[in-house]
């Protein structure tokens, strides 16, 4: 019987039990929530990292939009509030749409 200790999608369980298998979860405490969604954000990243196909990369974005998602939900910040700080940021310093490598800078 594997053991897999991770942060799964809500409807991970009801999909197990739908396939006619039995499974044990818990529900995390916050602090045990925020190191599982930074361990899931990691695991989301290598998984993005090694998709070569365009489909599979943006799946794994998306995941990794899901997990960015819930830390803010956690920092009591809405994907509104985060997009509105991603915008003043981006009008700030700009964004990576023009592709700028800075190579060096002279003291």
């Amino acid at each position: 019987m594997p053991h897999y200790n991770k942060l799964v999608r809500d409807r991970i369980p009801e999909i197990i039990e739908r396939d006619g298998k039995r499974l044990s979860t818990r529900i995390l405490d916050e602090d045990e929530y925020v190191s599982y969604l930074n361990e899931k954000l990691k695991e989301e990243l290598a998984e993005y990292l090694k998709c070569e196909e365009t489909k599979d990369q943006i799946e794994e974005l998306a995941d990794m939009l899901e997990v960015i998602l819930a830390l803010a939900e956690v920092k009591g910040v809405t994907a509104q509030e985060l997009e509105a700080v991603r915008r003043q940021k981006a009008d700030k310093r700009g964004a990576f749409n023009e592709r700028i490598l800075l190579e060096w800078v002279e003291d």
